[in-house]
């Protein structure tokens, strides 16, 4: 499938010209009658022909669909990482007040916390922080400190603590249905296997920009003049926590090899939750 070009279709608040995939899409009839369900109301979609009619849409286009098909029950995330800006835009530009949720690790860099600063003033973002009930004093007390463990079981730990746990949490007390999330198929062998909108923990999850290019993202950032993280210019091109992330050497066949020193790929965020596809947890997602 293609990918698609943001130099082509600039981000417009919703209904400002474009035409957008309707809300009526063949199998996505809501289990109420209103057109914007509450967060309570979670729409019954046709997964299938879903996919099918959003193939070819624009990444604003898949944004309009979600906000109205899921009304107040849409959130998004975001890591603050080396890209977050497009997705900050994209989403608020269509949707201005959508929660934005951020797992705040506790172990981000200083630079990391400027950005999102930096970030969250621009884009006047409706920002809900959320961090794990157990300290990084308390959790290394306990259990040493997991990442320098160098198994995935003491990484798949501290993913547990500091980041999936929150992220549940956030979901289930801002009454989410459905998530937007900033994924994108070249990233990691996982993400090559998703679809636009699927399902994740008994909630939808759409990935407005699945299948854009790393040439796809330097165009809309510089089309609108967004800043990468400033760890960009340090060779950088994924960044999470300070202990967990490194520059891309000559050696590295993914971006993603330079999270986690290389034993994962996702940290867990965005992996379904059955045992099956859990063991993909070693293969994690700030």
């Amino acid at each position: 499938m293609p990918h698609l070009n943001p130099i082509d279709s600039h981000p417009q608040p919703a209904k400002a010209g474009m035409t957008w995939v309707p809300s009526t899409l063949p199998g996505s009839e809501p289990n109420n009658e209103s057109s914007e369900p509450s967060p309570k109301e979670k729409p019954t979609l046709d997964l299938e022909a879903i996919n099918r009619q959003l193939a070819d849409a624009t990444a604003e286009q898949v944004i309009e669909w979600a906000a109205d098909t899921f009304g107040n029950g849409l959130v998004m995330s975001t890591s603050f990482g080396i890209q977050a800006a497009v997705m900050l835009h994209l989403v608020t530009q269509i949707v201005p007040d959508i929660p934005i949720i951020w797992v705040d690790t506790g172990y981000l860099p200083a630079e990391t916390y400027q950005f999102a600063e930096q970030l969250t003033e621009r884009l006047k973002l409706n920002l809900k922080v959320y961090q794990s009930p157990i300290s990084p004093a308390r959790m290394e007390a306990l259990y040493g400190r997991l990442w320098a463990q160098n198994d995935v079981e003491s990484l798949n730990r501290y993913d547990q603590i500091r980041k999936v746990e929150p992220m549940q949490r956030a979901l289930k007390e801002l009454k989410a249905t459905a998530w937007l999330a900033g994924l994108r198929s070249e990233q990691t062998d996982h993400r090559k296997t998703l679809q636009r909108v699927g399902m994740q923990g008994g909630r939808y999850k759409i990935l407005p920009i699945l299948y854009w290019s790393a040439k796809d993202i330097y165009e809309y950032l510089t089309a609108y003049n967004l800043p990468y993280h400033p760890f960009f210019d340090l060779g950088y091109v994924s960044v999470g926590d300070w202990h967990s992330s490194r520059p891309l050497t000559a050696d590295d066949t993914n971006e993603r090899d330079t999270r986690f020193k290389g034993l994962k790929q996702e940290c867990g965020l965005h992996l379904p939750l059955t045992p099956g596809e859990a063991k993909s947890l070693d293969s994690s997602t700030l």
